[in-house]
């Protein structure tokens, strides 16, 4: 390695803080978004004997995906262990073998997170995810059906899409190419 390349293979190896503030606050801002903003909106769209229910979706959601998501849906989402459509549910189940720092954009430069910050970012995009299609099924459905349908849809639609689109899979333009 010659010297000019030293210190930016130092620098790879380090936390930035700048980086890692963002994503919190970033993570924090969609949070919001989900509870209280859409429990709120989505409570005020639907009838007086609804509000609850449509509220409680929305927290229940966020409760029952973080668990979910937290156990295996990180892992099917971002996985290195790519099973076609979904990465390997059990390689970081549970949050097992994460890394300390991480580089969610795959490029030197753009900044080394904890891993566990990428994480908790990722896990409100599926939150918000899911608790936007209880509008879709207001005044329809009961909460205890709700807690249900939330970690069975995530599994099956969410945390493959994901995989794909962001987590190193076939959407996500980093693999070969189909016509050549």
């Amino acid at each position: 390695m010659s010297t000019v390349l030293v210190p930016m293979a130092d620098a790879a190896e380090t936390l930035d803080y700048g980086s890692t503030a963002f994503v919190i606050i970033c993570a924090s801002l969609v949070l919001l978004m989900t509870t209280p903003g859409l429990a709120l909106f989505y409570g005020g769209l639907t009838r007086a004997k609804s509000i609850l229910n449509m509220m409680m979706m929305s927290f229940g959601a966020m409760g029952i995906i973080g668990v979910v998501y937290v156990l295996w849906g990180y892992s099917m989402s971002f996985g290195t262990e790519n099973l076609g459509v979904i990465a390997n549910p059990f390689e970081k189940f549970g949050l097992s073998n994460m890394e300390p720092i991480y580089n969610s954009f795959g490029y030197e430069g753009y900044g080394n997170i904890p891993e566990l910050a990428f994480v908790g970012f990722q896990l409100t995009f599926a939150v918000i995810t899911v608790a936007l299609i209880s509008g879709a099924v207001a005044d329809r459905v009961k909460f205890s059906t709700w807690m249900v349908f939330a970690p069975i849809w995530a599994t099956l639609a969410y945390f493959p899409i994901a995989h794909m689109v962001w987590g190193g899979g076939i959407l996500g333009g980093s693999g070969s190419s189909i016509s050549g």
